[in-house]
């Protein structure tokens, strides 16, 4: 049943808006830290919008027929990394400064929705271990532009404990690497 539900192209033309405006706005709300990033970061620093671009783009194609597995690895590791960082950051800051807003809900509702739909597709991407080990490249890569250079979100009532979030965020890379690699290459010999 489930299975059919994700497959069916009415679902996926509206999972496909829902990723592509929540990917408009998830840049729209990077813009004032895009305005003083130095260029050569750019790429790296809106973490949330870019890993729903990924899956936006993955999700137009699969309504197609087809798959782009360089894509479709992208966004299996950076939609569960992304979406539980999030998620767990706005619980973090509404204990931290008791409230979150409307706003800090929305985002743990979209992100935990972002890490769910990245693991639900998982049947459907024609993943290899090529396309992991670039993922996983990009992914780490990320890590060190934020926590080396800075570059991470802007969390002000977190901003005391950044070297204990850049650790949790490197182990949750590593978990996101091995989740997609478990759900897409458990089953097959080595590629």
């Amino acid at each position: 049943m489930i299975t059919y539900i994700l497959q069916e192209k009415r679902f996926l033309f509206c999972l496909l808006l829902i990723n592509f405006f929540g990917t408009l706005y998830g840049y729209y709300w990077y813009e004032g830290q895009l305005a003083a990033t130095p260029d050569i970061f750019l790429v790296f620093v809106p973490d949330s919008p870019t890993a729903s671009l990924f899956f936006t783009i993955f999700l137009l194609f699969f309504l197609f027929g087809k798959n782009i597995p360089y894509i479709e690895a992208l966004a299996i590791i950076t939609l569960f990394k992304y979406g539980t960082w999030a998620v767990v950051m706005n619980v973090l800051t509404l204990i931290v400064e008791g409230s979150i807003g409307w706003q800090g809900y929305m985002l743990i509702a979209s992100h935990a929705g972002m890490a769910i739909q990245g693991i639900l597709y998982a049947p459907f991407y024609k993943i290899k271990l090529r396309h992991i080990a670039f993922a996983a490249v990009w992914t780490l890569h990320n890590d060190i532009i934020d926590y080396v250079f800075a570059m991470m979100p802007a969390y002000s009532s977190l901003n005391k404990y950044m070297n204990e979030i850049g650790y949790f965020t490197f182990w949750l890379s590593i978990i996101s690497i091995f989740i997609a690699y478990w759900l897409t290459q458990r089953n097959k010999p080595l590629n």
